[in-house]
């Protein structure tokens, strides 16, 4: 069975940052679109400062800092300044509930917490009694203080830099430490706004793998711009979006909370990026809105079927889609969930340069990928060079069985929270992922399922709702699925696409014949003991993780 070559030592990720900013001081780094912009020299500068601010009030080495708050430039200075002074970050998402937010910094021993003004305005202080400060993400002010030590110190700060480098500041004054690979660099908490929280411990040299990974596989240079999209509260868009770009000297520019399909398109087309990762779902929502209506007219479906013009047809589409995300999109990468079929064949035939990743927030993420052009359709690619990854059966290739992964890139194990770490870990120290899978003779991997959701037909049979929630999702007016188990029974629940329905013109009967007409079509593509017995309507779409999972364990 093939498998990469060994990945090559990677070099930390703090000297590639060094690096970085030595060769393109004056280009810029990181950028709020239609805001503030900073180049790799500003970056620098505003780390230094903030470094001398940690000093004057006595934080140390290894100290939790918690980081929440919208994608922003300041984000990104922020983290890579908590980074490289050696203290541990605690990224959150931004649309974590105030009491969520109090919860987790004060679970993770955080000593300082960044974050947006309106944000700290909900939040209660003596709910976190290990805080001693916070810090505005608008402008790096002080907003609260066990102590005045930070406001003197944010007071005096030009003093104690210029003190600090009275010959000036360039890039050889920028040192940062390369001698902690096994050091705690981030913890990262998958869950734990309810119940018991679980928070990632990823080391630097987690980062520095999968960095270095990307480097080599999907190479990119200070040419090239990316659109952050994704919250880099989460490991996905953190890495992908934004550390592994930004070692290359590549330009990332940030949209704030998430924008609107129009924003979103206005500034694709004016950052033109080399890459668009994202989640399945997003993409789905393209091919549904954009192309099947081109494609599903009745003209356009007689000139598909002729050869030769059909090519042409669907090359004037590829090319229209590639326009509205900027015109220089070498790969669209998605990752969190399958591609769903049909979507995945359109794909194909207008030759879209995509391919689906795999990994979770326990490997730094990434865990699987393949370059488009190799890509195999319904994969999530090849293992990465810097983790074993192995199928838990006898038979890998045909029988799937839990995927595990061990290497570089995967986690120390959950903060404070032996009870997780014990189970997370096979005994020759493999990570249990939790998701089924099979790999072919060429290395390619194929997600079954979770294990966790998946259902024990009536005489035995494995049923991954994820491929029945496929056949639903290809049906007409549906938006998005979900399969459960009631009494032995398959009930699939749909969301259905209002805006769909009303370009149809339905009236209120024809709507209400569309959860059978669901039923029969899906079960028209499904096998017998993967039948769906009955099709329930919800009214809202489901809640979903960061990285766009629908919370399934929601809708038992």
């Amino acid at each position: 069975m093939y498998k990469r070559p060994a990945a090559p030592r990677a070099e930390h990720f703090l000297g590639k940052l060094r690096k970085s900013m030595a060769t393109w001081w004056d280009g810029l780094a990181v950028c709020d679109y239609h805001g503030v912009e900073y180049t790799f020299g500003d970056l620098a500068r505003k780390i230094e400062r903030i470094h001398i601010a940690f000093e004057a009030v006595g934080i140390a080495k290894g100290d939790k800092i918690t980081l929440c708050g919208k994608n922003s430039a300041n984000w990104a200075v922020s983290f890579l300044s908590i980074s490289s002074y050696e203290a541990v970050v605690v990224p959150l998402l931004a649309d974590f509930l105030p009491e969520a937010v109090e919860r987790l910094t004060d679970h993770s021993d955080s000593v300082v917490l960044f974050t947006d003004p309106e944000l700290f305005e909900k939040l209660d202080m003596g709910r976190m009694p290990k805080l001693r400060y916070v810090v505005s993400l608008a402008d790096f002010r002080p907003l609260w203080g066990a102590d005045e030590k930070l406001t003197a110190a944010y007071a005096s700060l030009d003093e104690r830099f210029a003190a600090k480098f009275p010959g000036g500041f360039d890039a050889s004054c920028v040192n940062y430490p390369t001698d902690n690979d096994g050091d705690l660099a981030v913890i990262n908490y998958t869950s734990g706004s309810t119940g018991n929280p679980k928070g990632v411990m990823l080391r630097y040299e987690c980062f520095s793998a999968t960095i270095d990974f990307g480097q080599r596989y999907i190479p990119c240079s200070n040419d090239d711009n990316i659109v952050s999209m994704l919250p880099m509260g989460h490991i996905y868009g953190l890495t992908y979006e934004f550390l592994y770009p930004l070692m290359s000297g590549v330009t990332v520019y940030y949209l704030g909370k998430t924008p609107s399909p129009s924003l979103l398109l206005k500034a694709m087309a004016e950052v033109r990026p080399y890459i668009v990762i994202t989640v399945p779902l997003v993409l789905e929502k393209v091919y549904k809105s954009s192309i099947k209506p081109v494609l599903g007219k009745w003209y356009m479906k007689v000139l598909t079927a002729i050869p030769g013009v059909n090519s042409v047809i669907y090359k004037k589409v590829g090319e229209k889609l590639q326009t509205a995300f900027g015109g220089r999109v070498r790969e669209f990468v998605m990752g969190g969930a399958a591609l769903n079929p049909e979507v995945e064949k359109c794909f194909r035939k207008i030759k879209l340069p995509y391919t689906v990743g795999y990994g979770m927030t326990e490997a730094a993420p990434l865990l699987a990928y393949e370059h488009p052009d190799l890509y195999a359709a319904g994969s999530c690619g090849k293992a990465v060079d810097c983790a074993d990854v192995r199928i838990d059966s006898d038979d890998p290739e045909h029988v799937a069985g839990e995927i595990q992964a061990k290497g570089t890139n995967v986690c120390s194990g959950y903060y404070k929270y032996p009870e997780a770490d014990s189970a997370v870990f096979t005994e020759d120290g493999y990570l249990h992922t939790g998701d089924l899978g099979t790999i072919d003779a060429d290395g390619n991997i194929f997600i079954r399922g979770r294990s966790k959701s998946m259902i024990l037909g009536p005489n035995g049979q494995n049923i991954y709702p994820e491929e029945v929630e496929a056949a639903v999702n290809q049906r007409q007016f549906v938006s998005e699925s979900v399969v459960v188990d009631r009494a032995g029974k398959l009930v699939a629940l749909v969301y259905l696409d209002a805006d769909a329905i009303k370009k149809a013109g339905l009236d209120e009967e024809a709507v209400s014949d569309i959860p059978e007409q669901v039923r029969r079509g899906a079960n028209r593509h499904l096998p017998a003991y993967s039948q769906i017995a009955k099709v329930e309507v919800v009214l809202q779409p489901f809640e979903k993780t960061p990285k766009m999972s629908i919370k399934r364990f929601l809708y038992k």
